[in-house]
């Protein structure tokens, strides 16, 4: 009996293996095409790391223009203006370029933005981990362009035209911490 139950075992982890795919996905690609990117701007002396509070990972920043007011906490409710964004293709450089057909491919995707003149009023604590974590570092008047790593911004999840582990980048502008 207990070689019969041991050869059914041993026939189920067979089949358990074989049917394992080894195949590598879009989402696979992708995500080592996005870590990649990442750690080429964590690896850039221009941009700056922060650790995010969550212990999740880090940020990276370059300050655009400084400011001089005061630094929001996590509850604190703040007025910004920000663009989104990420890349087709990292590895190309340029934000448009024509394929190999002739066609003009868009690489770098706005997802998110205020109007140049509006702005969005929030609690920090209410935006992604990565988001969160530079408002808190940055003082009111500062100008940011930040990156997101997947693991801080939307994680293994699409939102919306964003896939799933997209490295995020934002500009964005601390306007005011609002009372």
């Amino acid at each position: 009996m207990k070689k019969l139950l041991s050869l059914i075992f041993s026939f189920c982890v067979l089949i358990l293996f074989a049917s394992c795919d080894k195949t590598e996905t879009f989402d696979d690609q992708w995500k080592l095409d996005n870590e990649a990117q990442f750690a080429r701007i964590t690896a850039d002396s221009k941009y700056t790391k922060i650790n995010s509070p969550s212990t999740a990972g880090h940020i990276m920043y370059r300050e655009i223009e400084s400011g001089n007011g005061a630094k929001p906490y996590s509850t604190d409710k703040v007025r910004i203006r920000y663009t989104g964004w990420f890349k087709r293709d990292w590895s190309r450089t340029q934000d448009t370029y024509e394929d190999d057909r002739g066609n003009i491919v868009y690489n770098k995707i706005i997802f998110d933005s205020t109007d140049r003149n509006a702005s969005l009023t929030k609690r920090v604590n209410e935006f992604a981990d990565g988001f969160a974590t530079a408002l808190q570092h940055m003082q009111v008047g500062d100008k940011w362009e930040i990156w997101i790593p997947w693991k801080l911004g939307y994680g293994e999840t699409k939102q919306g035209s964003i896939p799933a582990y997209t490295t995020l980048v934002f500009e964005v502008e601390l306007v005011d911490i609002v009372e």
